[in-house]
């Protein structure tokens, strides 16, 4: 599956520095709005001892580490939702994004300009959240307007989906994000989830400053929004690990990892629950259509063992079926017809 960040905020507040310091490429970063008009994009590694363990056991030729995808998404201004700046645009590439990554300026550094006069982290937030609120309100009330005519008419399914959109609609018009009252069994549901509302998005705030630069009632502003923060100075070149943890968290993600003799390791990000057959087909299309069993093994059982032939002759290999579900760190080696 490909996993994709968007990181917003409005200009100047240190989105390009950060997708810098994440893939180490260096962007265009200046000192105005819009520098980025196009999204920057670039697939950024994930770091995990599990896999780098692994291959001590098998020393594969090639080793294949889950990957994220970032996007350096241009600053936003008021009324981006209109077409500010370059907001129709701006807005379009977060709707590409699985999460956000909303990053929020608190460091005071006179010789870069705040688009907004001063410094105001949590006006700064609500700006740009206020933005994705009225775009995804314009998104309901156009399908809104579309259906109304059928579910006067009697479509029962129709009739279903505007009682939902209205709930949005009402949501919406409160200035709620949705990923806050939705459930994900309504954010699955197709009447919604086709509409890739923006504020269905999970977001994780990066206070781009020192501790001291990030007001208290600022961090009790986003644990109220249910949103997950670092606090990261990106002057100073700090350790993005965290943030990387903080997706695959907020994505709800889990890892496995498969091995191909001595060719290869890898590690493969998925849906926590995700079964043994969905997870074969994430390796190649066919191996979910003619799937027949899993061989499963904890990677700390595997290390134990040292070698995977070991490992059976001890039975510490498990057989599962299709509907196996795959466990955060399995080794799993699929077998298939054909």
């Amino acid at each position: 599956m490909n996993l994709s960040i968007g990181i917003i905020g409005l200009p100047n507040v240190g989105k390009s520095t950060l997708f810098k310091l994440l893939t180490k490429q260096e962007v265009n970063i200046a000192n105005y709005p819009f520098t980025t008009i196009d999204p920057n994009v670039a697939v950024v590694s994930v770091a995990d001892e599990r896999l780098e363990k692994i291959t001590q056991i098998s020393k594969p030729e090639k080793v294949i580490p889950a990957v994220i995808e970032f996007f350096d998404i241009a600053g936003l201004v008021k009324g981006a939702n209109k077409g500010e700046g370059l907001g129709n645009q701006f807005l379009a590439q977060i709707r590409e994004a699985n999460a956000i990554v909303q990053v929020v300026r608190c460091f005071l550094k006179e010789t870069v300009a705040h688009i907004e006069g001063g410094i105001d982290p949590q006006r700064d937030i609500e700006v740009v959240n206020t933005e994705l609120v009225l775009k995804d309100l314009e998104t309901v009330e156009k399908r809104i307007n579309k259906i109304e005519g059928e579910a006067r008419a009697g479509n029962k399914d129709i009739t279903k989906e505007l009682e939902i959109l209205n709930q949005i609609k009402n949501l919406l018009n409160q200035g709620s994000l949705l990923v806050n009252f939705l459930s994900e069994e309504l954010l699955e549901n197709s009447a919604v989830k086709d509409l890739n509302f923006l504020t269905a998005k999970k977001q994780i705030f990066l206070f781009n400053g020192e501790d001291k630069d990030v007001p208290k009632e600022v961090i009790n502003f986003v644990e109220q929004l249910k949103s997950e923060y670092i606090i990261a100075d990106l002057e100073t070149n700090p350790d993005l690990l965290e943030l990387i943890k903080k997706a695959y968290q907020v994505l709800g993600l889990i890892s496995f990892f498969t091995i191909v003799g001595e060719k290869e390791a890898r590690a493969w990000p998925a849906k926590k629950g995700i079964k043994a057959q969905e997870a074969a087909g994430m390796i190649h299309s066919d191996f979910a259509d003619k799937f027949i069993k899993a061989e499963v093994i904890n990677w700390q059982k595997l290390l134990e063992a040292d070698k995977w032939s070991t490992a059976r002759q001890k039975g510490w290999i498990q057989l599962e079926g299709k509907e196996y579900e795959v466990q955060d760190g399995d080794v799993i080696i699929f077998k298939h017809g054909g």
